[in-house]
């Protein structure tokens, strides 16, 4: 950590003064900070930022799981009162300030100076284990080019016997009477209904069900079927075998060489930072939407599709009394937004200080909840096509996450017509949808290191490439056999409970500590003029309801706390604990920069005063204030200045 050496220009001597000239000189030759080339860029690149996988692969389910139709109004109400404040706020830190969340809340009080390295952790984990994902979808991408769609197929040494997929039944059918209540695939062979029922303990009921002797059930609810897809996914492409905690297993070098090739297509995306990243989100954040409905018209003209937009939105109002529906409401919020984690205060700061980061909000952040139910009817239109070709209910095919990407989803491609267009299309999608969500990570990175050090942007492209490969080598040990696990634990640990602190310290550091009223004129002198409405409103959600809805979320976060696990694996409890530890990681540097301060001699009223530091990007507009702390900023002044202290 570097300390706040107040006296470093101290005139004691001309020698002291001649080496502060010379420092200033060197000053002048800085490169300058960049800007976005124009507000259009910015607002793709916070659409880019805040549309990724999420809205592809955990909405439409949580929507689904949580009462469909009627999810959409706690979803809506987290949005207007948790996501859309604190979107606005970090795009108002960064560009009032014009510098990266490190600067921004060092100067805004003493007190608060470590949350910008917390947000710097949350952001290098994240783009660490993210990239994994995408790593995973370029994979799938390369063998959807070259024809290989293995994933439908029972027939690999990796197989079990309890594998089956649409294709496998579907010939089942076909061989026998055509009809799907005959005959279907199990333990590697077609069977009728009626001999699975009976090798369940079960009496065979209409060619369809099993009777248990009080009731009808599904034929497959008692057998174990894994879809060929899964197995894919686990052992092909994961190489999970029988790996464990205790027993990584070997490196799978597939998975390295899509890692790799990932980092260097977002080198090369951001080489330049938002002068590079500025063309390249034109397409990142625009052909997804090309692609998704691409997808949906398809998927709407595919049979069954109704019956799987209907499961998709079919309300159940009953849900919204549970306490567990606005828990996963709240944490989709946090989830797909990406706030709290410095990367929107990092692509604000590179505004110019009049642009309207109001309105920029407000659209990012309906766009972000439409396009969430935009994907659901793309994803369960062809769901609902699966389970109708399988005989099953589209309760029985509707998962989240990578169980929807790489299982479910998957193999319904395998029961459409032209499958390996329609795989090609739909991995692109979801590559593009992750990268695109990773130029901010980058940005936040590199914006730390450059501000900190401001004669590296003359070189920026090597800043790039450092923090490009030194994610990229810390990402290897998730291409293990048992890298899932380690990926598991920190999508567990760090996406969730730790964000929230991070935000609701955001809303207490400028609502409380820097103080409401301060904001609303700031937000003014950079010619946002809000009405009296919007004024109630946004200082209603920023001083009480954004930081007191963070709390009740963390509480239902840990009342309703389970132990990591990847599905039938429960995790040891080293390892439950290294993932606490992870997510203390993220929070750590916040006591350390409050003790920081007081070791500085801050007390009182001075530790939540802002320092000199805190003031507009542009210069005519900057009025020296009395309530201030006198210090130095390194950004906007030389390099052996410092904001209040920087640590």
């Amino acid at each position: 950590m570097a300390n706040g050496d107040y006296n470093m220009n101290k005139p004691e001597a001309n020698g002291k003064v001649q080496e502060t000239n010379n420092d200033a000189a060197s000053v002048s030759s800085t490169p300058v900070r960049a800007t976005w080339g124009r507000p259009l860029e910015f607002i793709l690149a916070c659409l880019g930022y805040a549309v990724g996988l999420g809205n592809v692969w955990r909405f439409p389910y949580l929507c689904y799981r949580n009462g469909g139709g009627a999810f959409l109004i706690p979803f809506f109400l987290m949005l207007i009162f948790i996501g859309l404040p604190l979107f606005y706020l970090e795009l108002y830190i960064g560009q009032y300030t014009g510098v990266g969340p490190l600067q921004a809340f060092s100067a805004i009080s003493p007190f608060f100076s470590g949350l910008g390295y917390c947000t710097l952790v949350v952001i290098s984990i994240i783009s660490i284990y993210y990239m994994i994902i995408v790593a995973w979808t370029l994979f799938y991408t390369i063998v959807s080019i070259a024809g290989n769609l293995g994933w439908g197929s029972c027939d690999n040494e990796y197989n079990t016997d309890f594998c089956y997929s649409g294709a496998y039944d579907q010939a089942c059918r076909v061989n026998n009477t055509g009809n799907w209540t005959d005959q279907t695939y199990y333990l590697r062979q077609c069977m009728t209904i009626g001999e699975i029922c009976t090798m369940s303990g079960f009496e065979p009921y209409d060619g369809q069900y099993c009777w248990n002797e009080t009731q009808t059930i599904p034929w497959y609810t008692n057998i174990t079927r894994t879809l060929a897809a899964e197995e894919y996914y686990n052992e092909r492409v994961l190489g999970r075998g029988d790996a464990t905690w205790e027993n990584w297993g070997k490196i799978q070098w597939h998975l390295v060489g899509c890692l790799f090739l990932s980092w260097v297509v977002a080198f090369f995306c951001v080489i330049k930072g938002v002068q590079s990243a500025g063309k390249v989100v034109y397409f990142t954040a625009l052909f997804p939407y090309v692609m998704l409905t691409a997808l949906l018209v398809r998927g709407v003209t595919l049979e069954g599709a109704s019956d799987g937009i209907l499961f998709y939105l079919s309300p159940d109002w009953d849900t919204l009394l549970e306490a567990r529906v606005w828990g996963d409401a709240a944490s989709q919020i946090f989830y797909s937004f990406g706030v709290a984690c410095g990367s929107l205060v990092t692509l604000a700061s590179y505004n110019n200080f009049h642009n309207n980061c109001h309105f920029d909000a407000v659209f990012v952040s309906f766009t972000n909840f439409l396009t969430s139910i935009y994907a659901g009817f793309a994803i369960f239109s062809v769901l609902g096509f699966q389970a109708q070709l399988m005989g099953v209910t589209v309760d029985d095919v509707a998962e989240q996450g990578p169980g929807l990407a790489f299982v479910a989803y998957p193999e319904a491609i395998l029961q459409m017509p032209v499958p390996q267009l329609w795989a090609i299309l739909f991995f692109l999608m979801l590559f593009i949808l992750g990268l695109g969500s990773q130029f901010a990570g980058i940005e936040a990175i590199n914006t730390a290191i450059v501000d900190q050090w401001p004669h590296l942007r003359k070189n920026y492209w090597r800043v790039t490439a450092f923090t490009c490969f030194t994610c990229f080598i810390l990402g290897i040990p998730m291409c293990f056999s048992g890298g899932v696990y380690l990926f598991t634990l920190l999508d567990w640990n760090t996406a969730s409970w730790a964000i929230l602190l991070i935000g609701m310290a955001e809303c207490v550091a400028v609502s409380w500590s820097y103080g409401i009223n301060r904001a609303m004129k700031d937000l003014a002198s950079m010619d946002m003029k809000l009405n009296k409405v919007l004024r109630f409103y946004w200082k209603a959600v920023w001083t009480v309801i954004a930081p007191l809805a963070s709390i009740g979320i963390l509480i239902f976060i840990f009342a309703d706390w389970t132990a990591p696990a990847y599905e039938d694996y429960i995790f040891p409890l080293f390892a439950d604990l290294l993932g606490w530890a992870v997510g203390l990681s993220t929070l750590i540097l916040f006591p350390v920069g409050v003790g920081w301060a007081l070791y500085h001699g801050y007390r009182g009223k001075s530790l939540f005063t802002p320092t000199q530091a805190w003031k507009p990007a542009v210069k005519t507009l900057e009025a020296p204030r009395s309530d201030s702390i006198v210090t130095m900023d390194s950004t906007h002044m030389g390099p052996y200045d410092n904001v209040g202290y920087i640590m």
